[in-house]
């Protein structure tokens, strides 16, 4: 266990970036008029805004000092302590070149995240798979032997970094009972989706760990439009955070006030309402573990 939480560079960087946004507009300032009074392009500003580069210390205080915040503020520490733990490299750098932006930033937010919601239609979230189920699935979407193994490596990774911490997030599940039922890997080792089951059990004996089965008998449902990952972080001053991948695209929202992320925090709600309950998930999911081991008439 690690002895003291550090939400990463990713939300570090968030929250200096919002905490610079709030002095801003406390000042009543529009970019452009920040920029001109201390020489920089408006674009420059804009990138230091949103998040695209980092913000040097220099360039901090510069800011601080147009803002009306003297060097002796506590604040003024604060914030240059965040600013140089945003310029650190995550774990998930060493993947740059093989990892879409969009999935990198997702880890940075999820390695920094309170709660994670996740619904899954199809597969077993990849904070809940084991390596073998993780190997063939991957195969099936992943021509590239080497480029597999990556992507196996990282969601490994993921799990360690996030169930080692000294307070988890709590991890919020749930999945249709396809998930369950298909026998990913089944071709090879019939043993990978019994294995892959029982892995979930074990992790439903963590406090931080619920997962919710959405059963057939349940009909259609909002969640058969595809999978979604909302993240929620201790620092009011973040928002929430929507994450959505299909094959070959992943697309991550962060946005003050966005209707989208609301609307699917609902939904996952609503998702909730329709599942087996949970004093009889573990029965559920045992149930189907048996019927994949009982031998073929």
């Amino acid at each position: 266990m690690t002895s003291a939480f550090e939400p990463g560079p990713v939300v570090q960087r968030a929250i200096l970036i919002s905490e610079l946004q709030r002095l801003r507009l406390e000042r009543g300032e529009t970019q452009d008029q920040v920029a001109a009074a201390l020489d920089w392009s408006t674009s420059k500003l804009i990138r230091i805004e949103g998040g695209t580069v980092g913000v040097s210390t220099t360039d901090l205080h510069a800011l601080l000092r147009h803002y009306g915040i003297p060097e002796e503020e506590p604040e003024v520490a604060v914030l240059t302590k965040l600013a140089r733990d945003a310029r650190k490299r995550g774990w998930w750098s060493l993947y740059k070149s093989e990892l879409s932006p969009a999935y990198q930033q997702y880890i940075g937010y999820e390695s920094g995240a309170l709660v994670i919601r996740s619904f899954q239609p199809m597969v077993v979230p990849g904070l809940l798979q084991t390596e073998d189920y993780a190997n063939a699935l991957t195969v099936e979407f992943v021509e590239s032997r080497s480029y597999r193994d990556v992507v196996v490596e990282v969601r490994m990774r993921r799990q360690e970094e996030i169930f080692s911490r000294a307070e988890p997030p709590e991890l919020k599940v749930v999945i249709d009972e396809a998930v369950l039922r298909r026998r990913v890997g089944g071709q090879v080792d019939p043993g990978i989706m019994p294995r892959q089951l029982r892995h979930m059990l074990q992790m439903l004996e963590h406090p931080y760990v619920t997962i919710e089965v959405i059963p057939f008998s349940a009909g259609a449902h909002f969640g058969m439009m595809g999978e979604f990952t909302i993240l929620e972080f201790h620092d009011p001053r973040l928002n929430d955070v929507l994450f959505q991948e299909n094959v070959g695209r992943s697309a991550l929202t962060v946005m003050d006030r966005d209707t989208r992320i609301t609307d699917y925090r609902a939904a996952f709600e609503n998702l909730r309402q329709i599942t087996v309950s949970p004093e009889d998930t573990p029965a559920f999911i045992e149930d189907i573990i048996v019927s994949m081991e009982r031998p073929a008439a």
